[in-house]
Protein backbone atom coordinates (compact mmCIF):
# COMPACT_ATOMS: atom_id res chain seq x y z
CA UNK A 1 0.00 0.00 0.00
CA UNK A 2 1.33 3.73 0.71
CA UNK A 3 3.67 2.54 3.11
CA UNK A 4 5.28 -0.32 1.02
CA UNK A 5 8.18 -0.27 -1.19
CA UNK A 6 7.36 -2.64 -3.81
CA UNK A 7 5.52 -2.12 -6.95
CA UNK A 8 1.96 -3.74 -5.93
CA UNK A 9 -0.95 -2.83 -3.61
CA UNK A 10 -3.40 -5.10 -1.75
CA UNK A 11 -6.94 -5.76 -2.68
CA UNK A 12 -8.78 -7.14 0.18
CA UNK A 13 -11.76 -9.57 -0.84
CA UNK A 14 -13.79 -11.16 2.00
CA UNK A 15 -14.87 -14.27 1.31
CA UNK A 16 -17.36 -14.48 5.23
CA UNK A 17 -20.84 -14.88 5.05
CA UNK A 18 -22.29 -11.71 3.37
CA UNK A 19 -24.78 -10.31 5.93
CA UNK A 20 -23.86 -12.24 8.94
CA UNK A 21 -20.33 -11.09 9.19
CA UNK A 22 -19.91 -7.60 6.87
CA UNK A 23 -16.53 -6.50 5.74
CA UNK A 24 -14.93 -3.17 3.80
CA UNK A 25 -16.66 -3.87 1.22
CA UNK A 26 -20.12 -3.81 3.00
CA UNK A 27 -21.02 -0.51 4.50
CA UNK A 28 -21.25 -1.69 7.77
CA UNK A 29 -17.69 -2.14 8.36
CA UNK A 30 -16.01 -2.96 11.41
CA UNK A 31 -12.19 -2.46 11.73
CA UNK A 32 -11.92 -5.99 13.19
CA UNK A 33 -13.23 -7.78 9.98
CA UNK A 34 -9.90 -6.64 8.35
CA UNK A 35 -8.86 -10.41 9.56
CA UNK A 36 -10.87 -12.19 7.31
CA UNK A 37 -9.64 -10.32 3.94
CA UNK A 38 -6.83 -11.91 1.57
CA UNK A 39 -5.10 -9.99 -0.02
CA UNK A 40 -4.61 -8.85 -3.60
CA UNK A 41 -1.64 -7.75 -5.25
CA UNK A 42 -2.34 -5.26 -8.38
CA UNK A 43 -0.22 -3.05 -10.38
CA UNK A 44 -0.54 0.54 -9.34
CA UNK A 45 -0.59 1.87 -13.07
CA UNK A 46 -3.85 -0.45 -13.07
CA UNK A 47 -5.56 0.75 -10.44
CA UNK A 48 -8.78 3.26 -11.03
CA UNK A 49 -9.51 6.04 -9.01
CA UNK A 50 -12.68 8.03 -9.67
CA UNK A 51 -11.22 11.09 -10.19
CA UNK A 52 -9.20 10.45 -12.74
CA UNK A 53 -8.97 8.47 -16.19
CA UNK A 54 -9.60 5.15 -16.00
CA UNK A 55 -7.27 2.20 -16.89
CA UNK A 56 -7.77 -1.40 -17.12
CA UNK A 57 -6.56 -3.98 -14.44
CA UNK A 58 -3.90 -5.95 -15.95
CA UNK A 59 -3.94 -9.77 -17.24
CA UNK A 60 -1.82 -10.55 -14.32
CA UNK A 61 -4.14 -9.07 -11.40
CA UNK A 62 -7.19 -10.20 -13.12
CA UNK A 63 -5.04 -13.74 -12.71
CA UNK A 64 -4.44 -13.16 -8.88
CA UNK A 65 -8.08 -13.00 -8.68
CA UNK A 66 -9.59 -15.97 -10.00
CA UNK A 67 -6.50 -17.73 -7.79
CA UNK A 68 -7.22 -16.51 -4.90
CA UNK A 69 -11.13 -17.25 -5.23
CA UNK A 70 -9.71 -21.00 -5.99
CA UNK A 71 -7.50 -20.70 -3.11
CA UNK A 72 -10.91 -19.84 -0.79
CA UNK A 73 -12.32 -22.95 -2.16
CA UNK A 74 -9.71 -25.51 -0.71
CA UNK A 75 -11.04 -25.32 2.44
CA UNK A 76 -13.82 -24.84 4.11
CA UNK A 77 -14.97 -21.24 5.16
CA UNK A 78 -14.35 -22.22 8.83
CA UNK A 79 -10.99 -23.26 7.91
CA UNK A 80 -8.69 -19.99 8.77
CA UNK A 81 -5.30 -21.64 7.10
CA UNK A 82 -5.65 -19.57 4.14
CA UNK A 83 -6.47 -16.51 5.51
CA UNK A 84 -4.00 -13.75 5.01
CA UNK A 85 -1.46 -12.90 7.98
CA UNK A 86 -2.74 -9.79 9.79
CA UNK A 87 0.33 -7.32 8.50
CA UNK A 88 -0.31 -7.42 4.94
CA UNK A 89 -3.90 -6.29 5.19
CA UNK A 90 -4.22 -3.01 3.92
CA UNK A 91 -5.69 -0.32 6.25
CA UNK A 92 -9.83 0.34 5.90
CA UNK A 93 -8.99 3.08 4.18
CA UNK A 94 -6.56 2.07 1.56
CA UNK A 95 -9.03 -1.07 0.25
CA UNK A 96 -9.95 -1.39 -3.41
CA UNK A 97 -12.37 -2.77 -5.06
CA UNK A 98 -12.15 -5.54 -7.42
CA UNK A 99 -14.59 -5.59 -10.74
CA UNK A 100 -15.15 -8.62 -13.20
CA UNK A 101 -15.41 -6.17 -15.49
CA UNK A 102 -11.67 -5.28 -15.25
CA UNK A 103 -11.33 -2.20 -13.05
CA UNK A 104 -10.31 -1.44 -9.60
CA UNK A 105 -12.17 1.29 -7.99
CA UNK A 106 -10.53 2.81 -4.77
CA UNK A 107 -13.22 3.00 -1.86
CA UNK A 108 -12.71 6.61 -1.08
CA UNK A 109 -13.49 6.30 2.41
CA UNK A 110 -14.89 4.00 4.54
CA UNK A 111 -13.52 6.01 8.04
CA UNK A 112 -13.12 9.04 6.06
CA UNK A 113 -16.21 11.01 7.13
CA UNK A 114 -17.26 8.16 8.96
CA UNK A 115 -20.33 8.43 11.54
CA UNK A 116 -21.19 12.48 10.88
CA UNK A 117 -25.07 11.60 10.71
CA UNK A 118 -27.41 10.87 13.29
CA UNK A 119 -30.11 8.16 12.19
CA UNK A 120 -32.84 11.26 11.93
CA UNK A 121 -30.56 12.99 9.14
CA UNK A 122 -30.31 9.68 7.94
CA UNK A 123 -33.90 9.23 7.36
CA UNK A 124 -34.62 12.40 6.07
CA UNK A 125 -31.87 12.56 3.78
CA UNK A 126 -32.96 9.66 2.33
CA UNK A 127 -36.68 10.91 1.91
CA UNK A 128 -35.34 14.16 0.97
CA UNK A 129 -33.25 12.30 -2.24
CA UNK A 130 -36.59 9.82 -3.13
CA UNK A 131 -38.62 13.10 -3.39
CA UNK A 132 -38.71 14.22 -6.58
CA UNK A 133 -41.16 15.61 -9.52
CA UNK A 134 -42.70 12.27 -9.66
CA UNK A 135 -44.63 13.32 -7.26
CA UNK A 136 -46.54 15.56 -9.15
CA UNK A 137 -48.20 12.71 -11.11
CA UNK A 138 -48.96 10.74 -8.21
CA UNK A 139 -52.57 11.89 -8.39
CA UNK A 140 -53.02 11.06 -11.97
CA UNK A 141 -51.47 7.55 -11.25
CA UNK A 142 -54.10 6.95 -8.57
CA UNK A 143 -56.83 8.27 -11.05
CA UNK A 144 -55.54 5.70 -13.90
CA UNK A 145 -55.60 2.95 -11.07
CA UNK A 146 -58.77 4.17 -9.26
CA UNK A 147 -58.73 5.27 -5.80
CA UNK A 148 -59.24 2.01 -4.09
CA UNK A 149 -56.42 -0.17 -6.19
CA UNK A 150 -54.08 3.30 -6.53
CA UNK A 151 -53.87 2.84 -2.48
CA UNK A 152 -52.81 -0.54 -2.32
CA UNK A 153 -50.27 0.12 -5.09
CA UNK A 154 -48.37 2.81 -3.60
CA UNK A 155 -48.10 0.45 -0.08
CA UNK A 156 -47.12 -2.69 -2.24
CA UNK A 157 -44.78 -0.86 -4.63
CA UNK A 158 -43.22 0.87 -1.73
CA UNK A 159 -42.60 -2.58 0.00
CA UNK A 160 -41.62 -4.24 -3.12
CA UNK A 161 -38.95 -1.57 -3.96
CA UNK A 162 -37.61 -1.23 -0.13
CA UNK A 163 -36.85 -5.20 -0.19
CA UNK A 164 -35.03 -4.22 -3.45
CA UNK A 165 -33.09 -1.74 -1.96
CA UNK A 166 -32.64 -3.42 1.46
CA UNK A 167 -31.02 -6.57 -0.77
CA UNK A 168 -28.49 -3.75 -2.29
CA UNK A 169 -27.46 -3.11 1.25
CA UNK A 170 -26.87 -6.26 2.01
CA UNK A 171 -25.38 -7.04 -1.12
CA UNK A 172 -21.29 -6.49 -1.38
CA UNK A 173 -21.03 -7.65 -4.82
CA UNK A 174 -23.52 -4.71 -6.17
CA UNK A 175 -20.38 -2.56 -4.99
CA UNK A 176 -18.97 -3.48 -8.38
CA UNK A 177 -21.53 -2.60 -10.15
CA UNK A 178 -22.80 0.82 -8.52
CA UNK A 179 -20.06 2.05 -6.54
CA UNK A 180 -18.87 4.52 -9.14
CA UNK A 181 -22.38 5.94 -9.54
CA UNK A 182 -22.71 5.73 -5.75
CA UNK A 183 -19.67 8.57 -5.81
CA UNK A 184 -20.77 10.29 -8.09
CA UNK A 185 -24.55 10.94 -6.72
CA UNK A 186 -23.38 12.01 -3.47
CA UNK A 187 -22.93 15.44 -5.14
CA UNK A 188 -26.56 15.65 -6.19
CA UNK A 189 -28.04 14.44 -2.60
CA UNK A 190 -25.77 16.73 -1.01
CA UNK A 191 -26.12 20.29 -2.97
CA UNK A 192 -30.03 19.66 -4.10
CA UNK A 193 -31.66 19.07 -0.41
CA UNK A 194 -32.55 22.29 0.47
CA UNK A 195 -34.41 22.63 -2.78
CA UNK A 196 -35.86 20.24 -2.78
CA UNK A 197 -37.02 19.91 0.62
CA UNK A 198 -38.40 23.20 0.14
CA UNK A 199 -40.25 22.18 -2.88
CA UNK A 200 -41.31 19.22 -1.05
CA UNK A 201 -43.49 21.27 2.15
CA UNK A 202 -44.69 23.80 -0.08
CA UNK A 203 -46.51 21.12 -1.96
CA UNK A 204 -47.88 19.50 0.79
CA UNK A 205 -48.75 22.64 2.28
CA UNK A 206 -50.82 23.72 -1.41
CA UNK A 207 -52.61 20.24 -1.59
CA UNK A 208 -53.75 20.41 2.32
CA UNK A 209 -54.83 24.16 1.65
CA UNK A 210 -56.85 23.36 -1.11
CA UNK A 211 -58.20 20.53 -0.08
CA UNK A 212 -59.87 22.51 3.40
CA UNK A 213 -61.29 24.74 0.57
CA UNK A 214 -62.41 22.42 -1.26
CA UNK A 215 -63.95 19.60 0.97
CA UNK A 216 -63.69 15.82 -0.25
CA UNK A 217 -65.62 14.51 -3.21
CA UNK A 218 -65.86 10.75 -3.28
CA UNK A 219 -68.31 8.02 -4.67
CA UNK A 220 -67.85 4.58 -4.49
CA UNK A 221 -68.29 2.60 -7.50
CA UNK A 222 -66.37 -0.51 -7.58
CA UNK A 223 -66.44 -1.43 -11.31
CA UNK A 224 -68.91 0.82 -13.48
CA UNK A 225 -67.63 4.70 -14.06
CA UNK A 226 -70.16 7.16 -13.48
CA UNK A 227 -70.53 10.78 -15.15
CA UNK A 228 -68.17 12.21 -12.11
CA UNK A 229 -66.76 9.85 -10.85
CA UNK A 230 -63.74 6.41 -12.14
CA UNK A 231 -64.48 2.81 -10.20
CA UNK A 232 -62.17 2.23 -7.53
CA UNK A 233 -60.46 -0.79 -9.72
CA UNK A 234 -59.44 0.20 -12.87
CA UNK A 235 -57.01 -2.16 -15.44
CA UNK A 236 -54.86 0.33 -16.36
CA UNK A 237 -52.87 0.73 -12.95
CA UNK A 238 -49.63 -0.70 -14.23
CA UNK A 239 -49.57 3.14 -15.35
CA UNK A 240 -49.34 4.31 -11.54
CA UNK A 241 -46.71 1.06 -11.29
CA UNK A 242 -44.71 2.45 -13.70
CA UNK A 243 -44.59 6.04 -12.16
CA UNK A 244 -44.26 4.37 -9.03
CA UNK A 245 -40.61 2.71 -9.89
CA UNK A 246 -38.86 5.95 -10.19
CA UNK A 247 -40.72 7.84 -7.49
CA UNK A 248 -39.52 4.76 -4.83
CA UNK A 249 -36.14 4.89 -7.29
CA UNK A 250 -33.08 5.38 -4.53
CA UNK A 251 -31.23 2.23 -5.04
CA UNK A 252 -27.99 3.71 -7.20
CA UNK A 253 -27.09 5.82 -4.23
CA UNK A 254 -28.36 4.15 -1.36
CA UNK A 255 -25.09 3.16 -0.01
CA UNK A 256 -23.36 6.52 -0.60
CA UNK A 257 -26.15 7.85 1.96
CA UNK A 258 -25.61 5.15 4.71
CA UNK A 259 -22.37 4.77 4.56
CA UNK A 260 -22.20 7.73 6.70
CA UNK A 261 -24.99 6.69 9.37
CA UNK A 262 -23.41 7.49 13.06
CA UNK A 263 -24.39 3.71 14.00
CA UNK A 264 -24.23 1.62 11.17
CA UNK A 265 -26.15 -1.12 13.04
CA UNK A 266 -29.30 1.06 12.62
CA UNK A 267 -29.25 0.90 8.79
CA UNK A 268 -32.09 -1.24 8.11
CA UNK A 269 -34.09 0.31 10.09
CA UNK A 270 -33.68 3.91 9.24
CA UNK A 271 -34.19 2.59 5.83
CA UNK A 272 -37.43 1.04 6.49
CA UNK A 273 -38.38 4.53 8.10
CA UNK A 274 -37.52 6.70 5.02
CA UNK A 275 -39.05 4.57 3.01
CA UNK A 276 -42.43 4.35 5.22
CA UNK A 277 -42.01 8.28 5.75
CA UNK A 278 -42.14 8.60 1.40
CA UNK A 279 -44.90 6.05 0.81
CA UNK A 280 -47.19 8.03 3.54
CA UNK A 281 -45.90 11.58 1.26
CA UNK A 282 -47.49 10.03 -2.19
CA UNK A 283 -50.23 8.93 -0.05
CA UNK A 284 -51.23 12.24 1.59
CA UNK A 285 -50.28 14.11 -2.01
CA UNK A 286 -52.27 11.62 -3.92
CA UNK A 287 -55.19 11.21 -1.77
CA UNK A 288 -56.04 14.78 -0.81
CA UNK A 289 -55.64 16.04 -4.35
CA UNK A 290 -58.05 12.98 -6.34
CA UNK A 291 -60.54 13.40 -3.22
CA UNK A 292 -60.67 16.97 -2.96
CA UNK A 293 -61.25 17.46 -7.00
CA UNK A 294 -64.47 18.72 -7.50
CA UNK A 295 -66.85 16.74 -9.05
CA UNK A 296 -69.11 17.72 -9.61
CA UNK A 297 -68.54 19.57 -12.00
CA UNK A 298 -65.91 18.35 -13.20
CA UNK A 299 -65.16 14.32 -13.86
CA UNK A 300 -61.97 12.77 -11.94
CA UNK A 301 -60.74 11.77 -15.30
CA UNK A 302 -59.96 15.36 -15.81
CA UNK A 303 -56.80 15.27 -13.15
CA UNK A 304 -53.91 15.97 -15.23
CA UNK A 305 -50.68 14.26 -15.63
CA UNK A 306 -49.41 16.75 -13.14
CA UNK A 307 -51.65 17.96 -10.98
CA UNK A 308 -50.93 21.64 -10.80
CA UNK A 309 -52.11 21.86 -14.45
CA UNK A 310 -55.41 21.68 -12.76
CA UNK A 311 -54.97 25.28 -11.15
CA UNK A 312 -55.64 28.57 -13.17
CA UNK A 313 -52.93 30.27 -14.57
CA UNK A 314 -54.16 33.16 -12.03
CA UNK A 315 -53.82 30.79 -9.04
CA UNK A 316 -50.93 32.55 -6.67
CA UNK A 317 -50.40 29.46 -4.56
CA UNK A 318 -50.00 26.96 -7.88
CA UNK A 319 -47.72 29.68 -8.94
CA UNK A 320 -45.65 29.83 -6.20
CA UNK A 321 -45.02 26.04 -6.59
CA UNK A 322 -43.98 26.59 -9.89
CA UNK A 323 -41.49 29.20 -8.64
CA UNK A 324 -39.98 26.76 -6.45
CA UNK A 325 -39.64 23.67 -9.11
CA UNK A 326 -38.19 25.84 -11.39
CA UNK A 327 -35.53 26.95 -9.00
CA UNK A 328 -35.50 22.71 -7.98
CA UNK A 329 -34.51 21.97 -11.69
CA UNK A 330 -32.35 24.94 -11.81
CA UNK A 331 -30.04 23.06 -9.32
CA UNK A 332 -30.25 19.90 -9.79
CA UNK A 333 -30.08 20.20 -13.84
CA UNK A 334 -26.43 21.10 -13.98
CA UNK A 335 -25.63 18.46 -11.91
CA UNK A 336 -27.53 15.34 -13.73
CA UNK A 337 -25.24 17.29 -17.03
CA UNK A 338 -22.43 16.39 -14.97
CA UNK A 339 -23.47 13.10 -13.85
CA UNK A 340 -24.05 11.99 -17.55
CA UNK A 341 -20.89 13.58 -18.23
CA UNK A 342 -19.18 11.80 -15.88
CA UNK A 343 -20.28 8.65 -16.85
CA UNK A 344 -20.70 8.52 -20.63
CA UNK A 345 -17.75 10.42 -21.62
CA UNK A 346 -15.59 9.01 -18.78
CA UNK A 347 -16.52 5.55 -20.20
CA UNK A 348 -16.29 6.09 -23.75
CA UNK A 349 -13.29 8.27 -23.69
CA UNK A 350 -11.47 7.32 -20.57
CA UNK A 351 -11.61 10.67 -19.78
CA UNK A 352 -14.36 12.85 -17.82
CA UNK A 353 -13.26 16.04 -19.95
CA UNK A 354 -11.53 14.67 -23.00
CA UNK A 355 -12.37 18.23 -24.93
CA UNK A 356 -14.37 21.39 -24.84
CA UNK A 357 -16.36 20.37 -28.02
CA UNK A 358 -17.03 16.57 -26.77
CA UNK A 359 -19.22 18.94 -23.30
CA UNK A 360 -20.58 21.33 -25.52
CA UNK A 361 -21.79 18.42 -28.28
CA UNK A 362 -22.82 16.43 -25.02
CA UNK A 363 -24.41 19.50 -23.35
CA UNK A 364 -26.95 20.43 -27.01
CA UNK A 365 -27.65 16.65 -26.50
CA UNK A 366 -28.66 16.30 -23.70
CA UNK A 367 -31.08 20.12 -23.50
CA UNK A 368 -32.11 19.25 -27.07
CA UNK A 369 -33.47 15.90 -25.92
CA UNK A 370 -35.39 18.02 -23.09
CA UNK A 371 -36.85 20.39 -25.45
CA UNK A 372 -37.60 17.92 -27.71
CA UNK A 373 -39.91 15.77 -25.43
CA UNK A 374 -41.58 19.08 -24.06
CA UNK A 375 -42.61 20.23 -27.77
CA UNK A 376 -43.58 17.17 -28.55
CA UNK A 377 -44.72 14.72 -26.25
CA UNK A 378 -45.41 17.48 -22.62
CA UNK A 379 -46.82 14.25 -20.62
CA UNK A 380 -44.70 14.06 -17.36
CA UNK A 381 -47.22 11.00 -16.27
CA UNK A 382 -46.00 9.46 -19.74
CA UNK A 383 -42.17 10.14 -19.08
CA UNK A 384 -41.98 9.14 -16.02
CA UNK A 385 -43.92 5.80 -16.08
CA UNK A 386 -41.76 5.25 -19.31
CA UNK A 387 -38.31 6.13 -17.82
CA UNK A 388 -39.31 4.35 -14.59
CA UNK A 389 -40.07 1.16 -15.84
CA UNK A 390 -37.03 1.31 -17.86
CA UNK A 391 -34.65 2.31 -15.37
CA UNK A 392 -35.63 0.28 -12.66
CA UNK A 393 -36.09 -2.74 -14.89
CA UNK A 394 -32.37 -3.11 -14.11
CA UNK A 395 -31.32 -0.86 -10.79
CA UNK A 396 -34.45 -2.53 -8.96
CA UNK A 397 -35.50 -5.52 -9.89
CA UNK A 398 -32.94 -7.71 -11.97
CA UNK A 399 -29.17 -6.84 -10.21
CA UNK A 400 -30.47 -6.80 -7.18
CA UNK A 401 -32.08 -10.07 -7.59
CA UNK A 402 -29.61 -12.02 -9.57
CA UNK A 403 -26.66 -10.62 -7.44
CA UNK A 404 -28.22 -11.98 -4.40
CA UNK A 405 -29.05 -15.23 -6.45
CA UNK A 406 -25.26 -16.01 -7.47
CA UNK A 407 -24.29 -15.18 -3.67
CA UNK A 408 -26.20 -17.66 -2.65
CA UNK A 409 -25.27 -20.01 -5.13
CA UNK A 410 -21.48 -19.51 -4.65
CA UNK A 411 -21.98 -19.71 -1.05
CA UNK A 412 -24.29 -23.36 -1.53
CA UNK A 413 -27.25 -22.00 0.24
CA UNK A 414 -29.53 -21.05 -2.16
CA UNK A 415 -32.96 -22.73 -2.03
CA UNK A 416 -35.80 -23.51 -4.28
CA UNK A 417 -38.11 -20.90 -2.22
CA UNK A 418 -35.09 -18.55 -2.67
CA UNK A 419 -34.39 -18.97 -6.15
CA UNK A 420 -38.49 -18.63 -7.01
CA UNK A 421 -39.23 -15.88 -4.95
CA UNK A 422 -36.25 -13.72 -6.45
CA UNK A 423 -37.22 -15.03 -10.34
CA UNK A 424 -40.90 -13.95 -9.39
CA UNK A 425 -39.58 -10.24 -8.72
CA UNK A 426 -37.64 -9.77 -11.86
CA UNK A 427 -40.37 -11.68 -14.20
CA UNK A 428 -42.56 -8.12 -12.20
CA UNK A 429 -39.94 -5.71 -13.29
CA UNK A 430 -39.67 -7.20 -16.99
CA UNK A 431 -43.83 -6.94 -17.19
CA UNK A 432 -43.92 -3.91 -15.77
CA UNK A 433 -41.71 -2.26 -18.42
CA UNK A 434 -43.52 -4.56 -21.30
CA UNK A 435 -46.99 -3.47 -19.88
CA UNK A 436 -46.71 0.64 -20.03
CA UNK A 437 -46.33 0.32 -24.17
CA UNK A 438 -49.87 -1.47 -24.11
CA UNK A 439 -51.75 1.18 -22.15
Amino acid sequence: MANMNSDSRHLGTSEVDHERDPGPMNIQFEPSDLRSKRPFCIEPTNIVNVNHVIQRVSDHASAMNKRIHYYSRLTTPADKALIAPDHVVPAPEECYVYSPLGSAYKLQSYTEGYGKNTSLVTIFMIWNTMMGTSILSIPWGIKQAGFTTGMCVIILMGLLTLYCCYRVVKSRTMMYFIHHINDTDTILSTNNSNPGTVSVLYLIFLVTFKAVRLGFHLEFHWFIPTEFFVPEIRFQFPQLTGVLTLAFFIHNCIITLLKNNKKQENNVRDLCIAYMLVTLTYLYIGVLVFASFPSPPLSKDCIEQNFLDNFPSSDTLSFIARIFLLFQMMTVYPLLGYLARVQLLGHIFGDIYPSIFHVLILNLIIVGAGVIMACFYPNIGGIIRYSGAACGLAFVFIYPSLIYIISLHQEERLTWPKLIFHVFIIILGVANLIVQFFM
